[in-house]
């Protein structure tokens, strides 16, 4: 009763209600959406651990945590790292097709003998341009 006793401390408490709140909901969702991202899990767990965490919530929670959270940590890093593979790979394969492709298929060209020196001159000059 001590918070309410005076305003300042209600208010405080409130704020510190909310935020455990919305903690609370942001673990809830991070767990479901874990659960489904491992695919070591089959579907049959998959639907059990959504609806152990659904209808037994702070149960359910404590032990996902307690049984597969050292994983939680790898799975995200893993999705990271497979985020910044496939961000590489397209900005290696946009940039690849640029000029620097265009001007060593011209230098093979004029090492095997297709192409003159004066022709890989012009081609290089256009590229360039």
């Amino acid at each position: 009763m001590l918070a309410y006793d005076y305003p300042l401390l209600g208010f405080f408490w409130s704020l510190f209600m909310l935020f455990i709140w919305l903690a609370w909901i942001l673990l809830v969702f991070r767990i479901v959406i874990d659960i489904f991202r491992d695919r070591n899990l089959s579907g049959v767990a998959k639907a059990l651990w959504v609806l152990f965490v659904a209808f037994l919530p702070f149960l359910g929670v404590l032990l996902y945590l307690i049984t597969r959270g050292n994983g939680m940590a790898q799975r995200e890093l893993d999705q990271a790292v497979a985020q910044k593979e496939a961000f590489d790979q397209y900005v290696r394969s946009a940039a690849g097709s640029g000029t620097a492709d265009e001007l060593a298929k011209l230098a093979d060209l004029k090492a095997q003998g297709v192409i003159s020196d004066q022709e890989f001159e012009a081609q290089k000059a256009k590229l360039l341009a």
